[in-house]
Parts: structure tokens; C-alpha cells; sequence
């Protein structure tokens, strides 16, 4: 199997943009690529896409944003900065631009009002700037004054959950390290983290965890009164997800909805449901099935089913025992995996987003 391509954040992007637009301006020449520095310490060639100098003093550079074999929303976008050398005490102030989000809600890493810049991007943006006065042996006379630009940032924005984390106006400026690992779904992860911690922030205490947007618009129908903020789409992280709310203070319930493929993967304790063996999870239904209703050629059918949606058409509406067996070993699991310290709700949907079994006591 041939190995994954691993890809650079917008953060990285950011830093990468800065070092060739401070290097334009102290050395009068514009670079075609520069090798940044991962916090990891690793380093990596970057092409730069474009070196506008305006003066001798301030000049705009961007680069394209490579996600490798994990691309996202942003992958191929073009990330830049303007640079601009002032006068005052040496140092980097960092700021948002045209396109970059800016926080309007509490609970994330930044403060409202600044723009959506985590921190590690701004840690490789101050080192790129001190890297290149060290490269060129320079010492740092200026204060260097960095704006973060995206300019399909707005248009990009409406394809993610920012509006919901209350990041309003633009991207924001991820990453941990500086480099996307394929598969390691860090930045996925990392989004729960963020929407838990506004949810709290912003005194909601009961959770709904969807799998993802469909179920997410079956959930909102089912509880329209809920702020949105309180609906997460926390995908295949059935652990994970559970982890992050036990460790957020002021969360105290989750409601899980879900569809039935994904309940019974939840019911068998995947922590990961993708990782489910479509075979496994067909025979302990199938065995279930026989357990609770003796019923040897409904066992039979559920074991030779396509999928778990297949066998759900054997076993809706005529055995709903079936189903509701299903919701307790999800409870039983989250419990568990919640070490029991947060109350356990779940409504498992049929495929129209009709409820079959709701445990959410709402």
C-alpha cells in the first residue's frame, strides 16, 4: 500500500507566507520557495504562489494550502499575509484579515474579538519571523506587524461549523503542529473540542450528538427548541466525543441520535463506529435477535442481510424489542466509556427520521 502524502495546515500556510514576504523585504529579492519548520521541528519545501512588494518596507505573499492525501474545505486555498516593517521595540503582532474569522462567543481557545488565529499558528508565524533574521544573520530591529488573509475565506467559511462556534467572517487559522497527517482525524477531533467548549461557555448543559448532517437535521426537528450551539456532529467518535464532554465542566447530559446502521455499531462498544465490521455487527444482531425472540428464520434473514440497514427492514416495526435491546447496550457503552459521570440519552431514527426507540426523557 503506498504511503499517504502528508499535507500542511492554513497555519503552516500562514507562517510559510510570512517567511517569504519578510525574507522579499529584508533581502530585496523574492523567494520561490521557502523551507519552514514544523513545531514538530521537521521542515518542509513550500512553493510561494505570489510576492507582491509594495515598499521597501511592507509586501503582501501567499502560498496554496496542501492538505496531502487528508484534503479538507481548505485544501489548494490560498493563504497569505501582508508584512510590514515598523518602527517601535522589536517584536510580532499578529492580526486577521479579509477572510479570517473573527470570535464573537466564548469557549474557544481565543479571546471574542480576535481573530480565529489558534495558537500554534501563531507560534510558527513568531518563528518564521525570527528564522528568517537568523538565516539572513540579522538582528531583529523592527517590529514586524503580520495580517493573516485568506480571500475566498468568506465563501469557504459557509462550508464549515464556524458560524456555529461563533466565528464570524472567515476561516479559522488551524493547527497543531503544522502538519495534516493523513487519517489521523486530529483536526475532526479537534472541532468537538471547540463546539463542547462554546456549548459550555455558553451555559447549555444537555448535548445532542449526531453522526452527521442528516441526522443532525432529524435531531433539530425533534428538539426545536434547543439553541443550535447544542447540536454536535461528533461523526464516528463514539468514545472520543463521550471524553471530551466528560472532561468539559458544565456538561451533564448527552442525547445521542442516530440511524440504526451506525446504533448497533454503538451498541457492540466500538469506540470508533467506522472501524465495525460490517460481518460482525450482522451476527451479533443476527444472535440478538434469536435471543430475544426465538425467532430462527428472522435470525437467519438479519444474518444474510446486505447491511444493517437490510436487516432493519426485517425487524421494523414487528420487533421492537430488538431495537430497544440495541438502545441499552448504547447506553450501557456510553455510560462506561463516560465512566458514568453524565446522563445517558439516545433516539435511534428509522431512515425517514421517524424515532423507533427514544431514551432522551425530554
Amino acid at each position: 500500500m503506498a504511503k499517504l502524502k502528508k499535507g500542511f495546515t492554513t497555519g503552516a500556510s500562514a507562517a510559510a507566507a510570512t517567511q517569504a514576504g519578510l525574507t522579499a523585504l529584508l533581502t530585496c529579492q523574492s523567494p520561490a520557495r521557502v523551507e519552514i519548520r514544523f513545531l514538530t521541528g521537521e521542515t518542509r519545501i513550500v512553493d510561494v504562489h505570489r510576492i507582491t512588494t509594495f515598499s521597501r518596507t511592507f509586501c503582501e505573499a501567499t502560498v496554496i494550502k496542501d492538505g496531502g492525501d487528508d484534503p479538507d474545505i481548505t485544501h489548494k486555498a490560498e493563504i497569505g499575509v501582508t508584512v510590514e516593517l515598523k518602527s517601535g521595540p522589536p517584536g510580532v503582532t499578529i492580526t486577521g484579515g479579509k477572510g479570517v474569522g473573527v470570535v464573537t462567543k466564548p469557549g474557544l481557545e481565543l479571546d471574542v474579538g480576535e481573530p480565529a488565529i489558534n495558537p500554534g499558528p501563531r507560534q510558527m508565524i513568531e518563528e518564521a519571523v525570527h528564522r528568517v533574521h537568523q538565516q539572513l544573520s540579522l538582528p531583529l530591529r523592527h517590529h514586524v506587524h503580520v495580517e493573516v488573509f485568506v480571500p475566498k475565506g468568506e465563501e469557504l467559511a459557509r462550508k464549515t461549523l464556524n458560524a456555529r462556534l461563533g466565528i464570524m467572517g472567515g476561516i479559522s487559522i488551524l493547527g497543531t503542529t503544522g502538519i495534516v497527517t493523513p487519517m489521523s482525524h486530529d483536526a475532526y477531533v479537534a472541532t468537538i473540542k471547540s463546539s463542547i467548549a462554546v456549548a459550555a461557555a455558553n451555559g447549555i448543559d444537555t448535548l445532542v450528538f449526531t453522526t452527521g448532517r442528516r441526522s443532525e437535521r432529524f435531531a433539530m426537528e425533534r428538539f426545536p427548541r434547543f439553541n443550535a450551539q447544542a447540536f454536535i456532529q461528533t461523526g464516528d467518535f463514539f468514545k472520543a466525543s463521550l471524553d471530551l464532554a466528560r472532561d468539559q465542566a458544565g456538561i451533564r447530559k448527552i442525547i445521542y441520535t442516530v440511524f440504526f446502521g451506525k446504533a448497533v455499531k454503538m451498541a457492540l462498544g466500538f469506540e470508533h463506529t467506522h472501524a465495525a465490521k460490517s460481518e460482525l455487527t450482522l451476527k451479533t444482531l443476527s444472535q440478538w435477535a434469536l435471543d430475544l425472540t426465538g425467532n430462527q428464520k428472522l435470525s437467519q434473514e438479519i444474518a444474510k442481510a446486505n447491511t444493517a440497514r437490510h436487516a432493519f427492514t426485517f425487524i421494523h416495526p414487528d420487533y421492537p424489542g430488538i431495537i430497544d435491546h440495541v438502545m441499552g447496550q448504547i447506553r450501557v457503552n456510553a455510560l462506561n466509556f463516560s465512566q458514568h459521570s453524565l446522563d445517558i440519552g439516545a433516539i435511534i431514527f428509522d431512515f425517514d427520521g421517524k424515532p423507533v426507540c427514544d431514551s432522551s426523557h425530554t
